[in-house]
């Protein structure tokens, strides 16, 4: 840290994965060529950081003391930035993100409503620290809750302060941690193991992959605290191999502290040893359930077991085991350095503290956030998230806890991301996961989405999980292709509750989520699916007719480019027409349409002609408001 101050500026490039694949490695290596060019290299510090969140944006750096922002850079941009901001002290407007209220000002970071709103505690360090220097996390605190833990405090304090925090699992159960640790100390044994779940596979979920990349030795330093709390010895992080930067920058973390003397023998000159090895998963999505990931670590396949006892009493290798994942690990050495209370003075009694959500979907803010536990999901896809991505679009539902969670709708926006709300929603708040849909979006083909993914990546050890979500997506795929008919809304109910009471583990027993909750809150989208072979934005190519409403087409040609099939004709500022021999039902057109021109119908209008289609088309909006019947 000594090398950086004497820097006048420091300009920290994300180097998140999403920022990586979007060449913020030549960006870096840009900038340090045009600062050698300039014989800038000794004013200007460059560093590569973990995620900073705003992956929408990227790829994004932010210079320092300033705080200035700048987003979706290119190679080519870097010249003229370098000569500007940093030669002639003018910053960069057009590069900058653009705040609507404030055009005039140069907004910092902190001014992005995106940053402003969130409370960061797992990520304090995000987009300040090179992840691959231990000297930087130390500048920020690092290790010192260790210190303390290894040092001042006993197992029983260390196991207390956790408790009363009331910090809960983030991987999704939301079990205490304080009573796992509890449990795990007070049991004896001659080998105890600590565990930390980096197998993120959720789709749309990035959380615990971006902190194990942006604050690696976070993780690590809470798993120490764990260690001496439950007088563990040994530690695994299991990560998936796909996961490649993180991989990387963990291990490097722990050979930096091997070096240091925060790992191995005598850690500290306390007596206390402590040895951390990774251990990377093949990329099976059961292997995120625990008796799973602890049966791959011991080199068997990764299949669940039968919970028939606890994992801190007989978890790998039949030895004590606590495992959490890597955001309750990364919230411990804050817990321990600032107390208890200071943890509960966020969330509600039962959900404390913040809570990190990937926010991904139809949303203009696509990133990595943390919020308060109280925080309204309003707030967080309209302040946060800025809303829905596209221009006209409306908010529709929320995929909360991925593949295992449920589809919140409209009406429940104004719930706090708390566990105990979320669930009385029939979602989880899960690992994070959190996928905004508008109103394009069609609920049963969201169902049907992941169940696809849950049927796939059953183990197959259980009958309900391997058969049960095979006979629903198959009834599910029957719905989306025309052939559903009545009754199968409750056989999917039915099969549903069977599948959760008989299932062996949480994969299994959440798998009907998605199912249940579209059903229970867009159940009249099924009904349509079902009853008039209609699915109304098109997504099902069986059950549509797109339609040009000439009354409103203003002929600006865009779906004309952009139909692949070459169905639409029509002159320039003239209503346009689709000719029905020639569409595929790809949906391009409704989808790049910016004036709500194409309109769907059912399938069965691709039989009527010109004059029979308008006429359909007069009728839509009347079709869309009647309540439809129940079909059983």
């Amino acid at each position: 840290m000594a090398e950086q101050q004497q820097y006048r500026a420091n300009l920290m490039v994300c180097a998140g994965t999403s920022c990586v694949s979007s060449e913020s490695f030549k960006i870096k290596e840009v900038i340090e060529e045009e600062l050698k060019k300039r014989e800038l290299e000794k004013e200007i510090g460059v560093v590569l950081t973990g995620c900073s969140g705003l992956c929408a944006a990227g790829p994004v750096l932010t210079i320092y003391p300033d705080g200035i922002f700048y987003q979706k850079l290119k190679p080519e941009d870097i010249p003229y930035l370098v000569e500007e901001h940093l030669l002639k002290g003018r910053p960069v407007k057009r590069l900058m993100y653009k705040i609507p209220e404030k055009r005039a000002a140069i907004p910092t970071m902190m001014d992005i409503p995106f940053y402003k709103h969130q409370v960061l505690r797992v990520l304090r360090n995000k987009g300040l620290i090179d992840p691959e220097k231990i000297e930087e996390y130390i500048a920020r605190d690092g290790y010192q809750a260790a210190a303390k833990a290894l040092t001042q405090m006993t197992p029983e304090e260390i196991v207390k302060i956790v408790t009363d925090s009331g910090l809960r699992g983030r991987g999704g159960a939301g079990f205490p941690t304080g009573r796992k640790w509890e449990l795990a100390l007070k049991i004896e044994a001659d080998e105890k193991y600590v565990v930390c779940n980096g197998d993120e596979g959720d789709p749309g979920a990035f959380m615990d992959r971006s902190v194990m990349e942006a604050d690696p030795h976070a993780v690590i330093e809470g798993m120490i605290i764990c260690a001496k709390a439950t007088q563990s010895h040994h530690a695994y992080i299991y990560v998936r191999a796909e996961y490649p930067l993180a991989v990387k920058r963990l291990q490097i973390a722990i050979d930096q502290c091997y070096e240091a003397g925060l790992l191995g023998k005598d850690i500290l000159g306390t007596g206390f040893d402590f040895d951390l090895d990774i251990y990377q998963g093949a990329g099976a999505f059961v292997c995120g359930e625990a008796t799973a990931l602890m049966r791959s670590i011991e080199g068997k396949r990764g299949m669940p077991r039968p919970k028939l006892w606890r994992s801190a009493v007989k978890g790998l290798w039949d030895k004590p085991t606590v495992l959490n994942n890597v955001e309750t690990f990364a919230n411990i050495p804050q817990i321990i350095l600032n107390g208890a209370d200071w943890y509960r003075s966020l969330g509600t009694v039962k959900s404390t503290g913040t809570k990190v959500f990937a926010l991904t979907g139809a949303i203009r803010n696509v990133g990595l956030v943390e919020v308060p536990m109280d925080m309204t999901l309003r707030t967080i896809i309209y302040d946060i998230g800025g809303g829905m991505k596209k221009k006209g679009r409306k908010f529709k539902a929320v995929q909360l806890g991925g593949p295992s969670g449920g589809c919140i709708p409209e009406e429940f926006l104004d719930i706090p991301v708390t566990y105990e709300a979320i669930e009385k929603t029939g979602a989880i708040v899960g690992s994070g996961g959190m996928v905004a849909m508008d109103d394009s979006s069609c609920m049963v083909g969201v169902a049907k989405y992941f169940l696809d993914f849950t049927a796939d990546e059953s183990c197959g050890k259980c009958v309900p999980c391997r058969i049960g979500t095979r006979v629903m997506l198959d009834l599910l795929t029957d719905i989306t292709e025309g052939r559903g008919k009545e009754g199968d809304i409750g056989t999917l109910e039915d099969l549903s509750h069977d599948i959760i009471a008989t299932s062996l583990c949480g994969l299994g027993q959440s798998a009907p989520n998605p199912v249940l909750t579209t059903i229970r809150y867009f159940r009249d989208e099924y009904v349509s699916h079902i009853r008039d072979k209609w699915c109304r934005v098109g997504v099902c190519r069986d059950l549509a007719t797109f339609y040009i409403d000439e009354k409103i087409c203003k002929g600006c040609g865009i779906c004309l480019k952009a139909c692949p099939s070459k169905a639409i004709i029509g002159e320039k500022k003239k209503p346009h027409k689709i000719i029905q021999e020639l569409c595929v039902h790809c949906r391009t057109c409704y989808e790049v349409c910016r004036f709500n021109t194409i309109k769907v119908l059912p399938a069965a209008a691709r039989m009527a002609n010109e004059a029979e289609l308008m006429e359909l088309a007069g009728q839509i909006e009347a079709w869309a408001g009647i309540e439809m019947e129940e079909v059983e």
